[in-house]
């Protein structure tokens, strides 16, 4: 170890800071710093200085957080991994496992730009979007391996935030955005008071510079004016405590930080003479218990303003802070805001989950119950939705919106607490109780009294939801200018309710219409819906299904990609028959119209079991001793031939067709039975100048099946006779059927 006066004056500062560690720690600290220095040595910074006194900035405030020594030494070695030649294997032989492995997880959170891309594509907004999300994600998984790690990021970019002011202007304000954003939120949900507000006031500086100059001078000017006020105010009630015996306690102004003078000023619309907290008074004392007595001290000296307190105490904020709040009117009609709490409670609302480490020096393994409950919370806020899947800008939203913003703290009628963000309605609160709450939800009541759904909860709330035996939401709670939901947990449910009723209908109605389509084309025991959904590329049949029946699938569109797709099936038998059989035959004959390729002198006749009409797509099969046989393509016959036959099948084509030439079909239509219903089918298919060889029909329980043979020119015809058909009254469908 190096001898005292032999440190240089920023590494004795630092280890001024750190009396409270052992000679081992400090030992640990020093090798650190030297490592460090020597792997930096000529690198500097904007500002021209040293790069490593970045290092040691970041060092003392883990000091100041009075954090653990690997913590400290992570934070000096926090950039070696990613700017220097050391190796993670030189950081484990020197400083262990634990302090290599936080400072390889800065250097992963440090490799991960959040926004690096300027222009509003869509493409590139989706980038940026999957480049947060890539960041919140890394970082979560961070906190839960180890939350020493966002720690040091954290102190990182809090001094990079005070040292902003050599960075162009542009990027002062991108990086004060960004901070405002992720960091100075994230300092707020892990609870470290000391790291969020000058986070937050530094974004403000950069970003806002003529507002907050203006009310960092107003606060300045009247700083005396406000220190005297606070004395005289401790003096008054140090008066009134000792009369009760509170012994050890401790009264001081409340410091107020710029940025949330503004904030309020912004959303209160008022100067900064009216906001209540600007004079404000802190009371630390021993025991909780003595926390409500002095709240009932300050009330009878001074008037309490109405819905001006808050019960942190028994109701915590979700990053566990604890504190009675409550704002009075002075003796002279003045505002003033008292803070109360323990100084256990004060030292965890200054420094948040770090406070474990402030009691926990060297036993890591020994967590304390917050400590555990803070992890929990962090934990949880990375689950997926149990009823939906997010995608990459929800899970951002739902992170901003209910992760990073201001809370309210409702009740339920047991008094059970209910976090949401402010803002959140009676809508949010069921759902956030229980989905099945929610689609119930039609009204709520705060305190026994009735309020309309769009009614903004406040802290200290107690909110009875009224629901409906059965029932779902409404799509007007999804409508953002009518206010009915804040959270986007209680949007994915809505959301998720309305395409599961829906999707259940969809698919009833898809079902329906494909299946008529398929009959219509004659395909509907060959081709499965599966098989359908993926000439659309759809996963499966029910995505098919709804989209047919949602209507972005039409029945045109089946047809095409069924058509396309046996077209496709016959090419590639073609295909195959070419590379396992000569291709010398060139000769073709003609009968009925039909050319068969790669054939001479064969007879040729249509087959009966299927009736091949001009338009379907056939193929041929060689008999024997009989020619050459017609098929449709889809033709069951044709479809179940054993693989030792399939040699035998011949591509074939319709040739010149002559308008006399007519071809036999086999036609079957279901109706609902009344009189004249053959007259009007008979009368229709006449019109279409079609005759009608064979018409049998069977009638059982009012149900008729008509069985028809038509004599057709193509298949065209057909399906005008077919849709014709379908349009008469009582008739409920008629497909194309094979012979028996």
């Amino acid at each position: 170890m190096i001898a005292a006066n032999a440190y240089p004056t920023d590494l004795q500062d630092l280890l001024n800071r750190l009396s409270y560690k052992s000679p081992h720690d400090i030992a640990n600290i020093e090798r650190a710093y030297f490592k460090a220095q020597a792997a930096h040595e000529g690198q500097t910074r904007k500002s021209g200085e040293p790069y490593f006194t970045h290092c040691v900035a970041v060092a003392g405030i883990l000091a100041d957080l009075n954090m653990d020594s690997d913590t400290i030494a992570a934070g000096l070695l926090h950039d070696v991994l990613e700017d220097t030649d050391v190796t993670e294997e030189e950081l484990i032989d020197e400083f262990g496992v634990e302090v290599a492995r936080l400072v390889e997880g800065v250097t992963k959170l440090t490799k991960l730009p959040i926004k690096s891309i300027s222009n509003n594509t869509e493409h590139a907004r989706t980038r940026v979007v999957n480049k947060e999300l890539e960041y919140f994600r890394k970082m979560f998984l961070m906190m839960d391996d180890d939350v020493r790690v966002v720690l040091v990021k954290l102190a990182d970019r809090l001094h990079n935030m005070r040292t902003l002011g050599f960075m162009p202007e542009q990027k002062q304000k991108r990086t004060a955005q960004e901070t405002l954003d992720i960091f100075a939120p994230l300092a707020n949900r892990l609870g470290i008071w000391q790291l969020k507000w000058e986070l937050e006031d530094l974004c403000f500086r950069y970003m806002e510079p003529e507002a907050y100059r203006a009310i960092a001078k107003s606060l300045d000017e009247r700083r005396g004016d406000r220190e005297n006020y606070v004395q005289s105010v401790a003096n008054r009630l140090r008066v009134e405590l000792d009369k009760y015996n509170i012994a050890d306690v401790s009264i001081t102004g409340r410091p107020k930080h710029i940025y949330s003078i503004y904030r309020k000023m912004q959303r209160k619309g008022v100067a900064l003479e009216q906001i209540y907290d600007v004079r404000a008074v802190r009371v630390i004392v021993e025991k909780e218990e003595h926390c409500y007595l002095v709240l009932g001290i300050v009330h009878r000296l001074w008037r309490p303003i109405p819905g001006e307190f808050d019960d942190y105490i028994a109701a915590p904020k979700d990053n566990f802070y604890r504190s009675l709040h409550t704002s009075v009117y002075d003796d002279h009609g003045k505002t003033l805001e008292v803070q109360i709490r323990t100084r256990d409670m004060h030292e965890h609302a200054e420094y948040g989950i770090a406070a474990h480490w402030r009691y926990k020096e060297g036993k890591q393994s020994e967590r304390d119950e917050a400590f555990e409950k803070r992890i929990a919370y962090l934990r949880h806020l990375m689950d997926d939705d149990s009823d939906t899947r997010e995608d990459a800008e929800t899970f951002l939203d739902r992170m901003k919106s209910e992760v990073f913003q201001d809370r309210v703290y409702a009740f339920t009628p047991k008094g059970d607490i209910i976090d949401l963000p402010v803002g959140a309605t009676p809508i949010d609160f069921a759902y956030h109780i229980h989905t099945d709450v929610g689609h119930r939800c039609r009204g709520a009541k705060v305190h026994g009294r009735l309020i309309g759904l769009d009614y903004q909860l406040k802290t200290g709330d107690q909110v009875q939801v009224l629901t409906a035996k059965r029932g779902g939401p409404s799509m007007d709670w999804l409508n953002q200018d009518l206010g009915y939901v804040k959270t986007s947990r209680a949007r994915s449910k809505i959301k998720a309710w309305f395409r599961r009723q829906n999707r259940d209908k969809h698919i009833a109605l898809g079902r329906e219409a494909l299946e008529r389509e398929l009959k219509r084309l004659g395909v509907l025991e060959k081709l499965s819906f599966d098989s359908i959904a993926h000439m659309f590329d759809l996963d499966k049949a029910e995505d098919l299904l709804t989209a047919i029946g949602a209507g972005d699938i039409t029945g045109a569109q089946i047809t095409g990609k069924v058509l396309e797709e046996e077209h496709r099936v016959k090419k590639d038998e073609e295909l195959e028959e070419r590379l396992m059989r000569p291709s010398t035959r060139k000769s073709a004959s003609v009968d009925e119209g039909v050319t068969i390729t790669g054939t001479s002198g064969l007879l040729v006749s249509m087959a009966k079991c299927c009736s091949p009409a001009p338009g379907d797509e056939i193929i041929g099969y060689v008999t024997r001793g009989r020619g050459v046989t017609v098929h449709r393509a889809d033709c069951p016959n044709m479809t179940a031939l054993p693989e030792r036959e399939r040699s035998r099948l011949l591509d074939v084509a319709w040739g010149h067709v002559t308008e006399e030439h007519r071809y036999s079909v086999s036609l079957e239509v279901i109706a609902n039975d009344r009189e004249g219903l053959l007259r009007d089918i008979s009368t229709m298919i006449a019109d279409e100048k079609v005759n009608i060889s064979t018409v049998n029909v069977k009638t059982r329980q009012q149900i008729a099946v008509l069985s028809l043979i038509l004599d057709i020119a193509d298949s065209q015809q057909l399906t005008r006779i077919i849709r014709k058909i379908e349009s008469i009254p009582n008739v409920v469908e008629a497909h194309r059927r094979n012979h028996a």
